[in-house]
């Protein structure tokens, strides 16, 4: 491919739209997450679940009138970059994407949230690792770049099984709703609830996350996951939990289920919890190198 369509990308005009992806992500509410509480807080019976969901809609309402982070933890960062197969990158591609997180750190301002692992010695918003910058190879001559904001709160809700072959559809059904049961108030309900099945440990893991990258609408293709995504989403609502663990009827926005094939004598089953304040956004950028956001109302 012509390596000319992309010069007009150029290093700083990059930082300046990944800050302004960043931006977006912490101040503005997708909208199908703001469509999903405004149906729980219509659904609402009860006076107290249904003040706590009247006050995440008017804190999400402030933070994109003001241009504020929805909430005081703004996250550990990372970017999944969705490369073109006729694509080459340009070398600072991954420092520019830390620059621009660090630099956006300083003006909006973010919250310093990261640590060293070991001595927690705070290192701001950028460090070893981080921000996380993942990769994966698509067909097409395009880059999409999608920031996943991500607090600790439901971060610390993760967790793994690695169940029995035998246990098969049941068996995923009953962990992840025993999870969510188990989780109770403490990610922040109701939650985006990422599920990823197959592969090996770290890429269910890896799978359970990036399912929370998909709409609230979006089912899985093949009908049978679909079907049970829906079954997950009924079943846990039905527990009660509701907003922030105060009782009610809409514990989750939604369950999103990736699955990838896996050994024959294993079945990883992977959750990755989101909280209400499900935060992501989108930019596209083009081959001629225009830079296109997610759309938002």
């Amino acid at each position: 491919m012509d390596e000319a369509v992309y010069t007009p990308m150029l290093e700083e005009d990059f930082v300046s739209k990944v800050k302004e992806l960043v931006r977006l992500s912490e101040t503005c509410l997708p909208e199908d997450i703001l469509e999903a509480l405004m149906e729980a807080y219509k659904n609402e019976d009860s006076d107290l679940p249904k003040m706590q969901l009247q006050a995440m809609l008017e804190n999400a309402k402030i933070a994109r009138e003001k241009s504020l982070p929805i909430c005081q933890d703004t996250g550990l960062i990372t970017f999944y970059v969705s490369v073109g197969e006729e694509v080459q990158l340009p070398r600072w591609f991954v420092s520019s994407l830390k620059r621009a997180v660090f630099e956006i750190s300083e003006e909006m301002p973010l919250r310093p949230n990261v640590v060293k692992a070991i001595d927690r010695l705070n290192v701001g918003n950028v460090g070893r690792c981080v921000p996380i910058v993942l990769f994966e190879q698509v067909p097409g001559e395009s880059i999409e770049l999608t920031v996943l904001p991500k607090g600790a709160g439901s971060e610390n809700m993760s967790y793994l099984a690695m169940l029995k072959p035998s246990e098969g559809l049941e068996g995923i059904r009953k962990v992840v709703l025993s999870h969510i049961q188990s989780c109770g108030g403490q990610p922040c309900p109701p939650t985006v609830v990422g599920v990823g099945i197959g592969g090996c440990a770290d890429l269910a893991m890896k799978l359970a996350k990036k399912a929370l990258l998909r709409e609230l609408g979006e089912a899985n293709s093949d009908p049978q996951i679909a079907r049970l995504e829906e079954r997950l989403k009924e079943e846990a609502n039905a527990l009660g939990i509701g907003a922030m663990g105060l009782g009610g009827r809409t514990t989750v926005l939604g369950v999103k289920i990736e699955v990838c094939d896996t050994h024959v004598a294993c079945l990883p089953v992977a959750i990755n919890v989101n909280c209400w304040a499900a935060r992501k956004a989108k930019l596209v950028i083009t081959p001629k190198g225009e830079f296109i956001y997610e759309r938002r109302k």
